[in-house]
């Protein structure tokens, strides 16, 4: 079974998420970068970004293994390496 936690707080006009991944025994983290306003535009009903990017990485592990997912990025990195993302994203909601 694998564990994703979120926890993230609030800059200026963008959210940081630190995410850890775990999983048998082992771990992963990651530095999640979300902004205001593609918040507004995947989530509009949130209020942080902690459930629209539990489910974002979600979407990676079953695509890819923890170790694949990159360190540090920003949340609209995924389209670029998985153009569908948003569209998925948004139907989870």
């Amino acid at each position: 079974m694998t564990r994703i936690d979120v926890v993230c707080t609030h800059g200026s006009d963008a959210w940081t998420c630190a995410v850890d991944v775990i999983e048998e025994g082992s771990r992963s983290r990651h530095g999640v970068t979300v902004k205001d306003d593609d918040l507004a535009r995947l989530d509009p009903a949130a209020t942080d970004p902690t459930d629209l990017v539990r489910r974002s990485f979600d979407f990676l592990l079953r695509r890819e293994s923890k170790e694949s997912i990159l360190s540090s990025f920003d949340l609209t990195v995924i389209s670029h390496y998985f153009p569908y993302y948003e569209t998925e994203i948004r139907r989870r909601v």
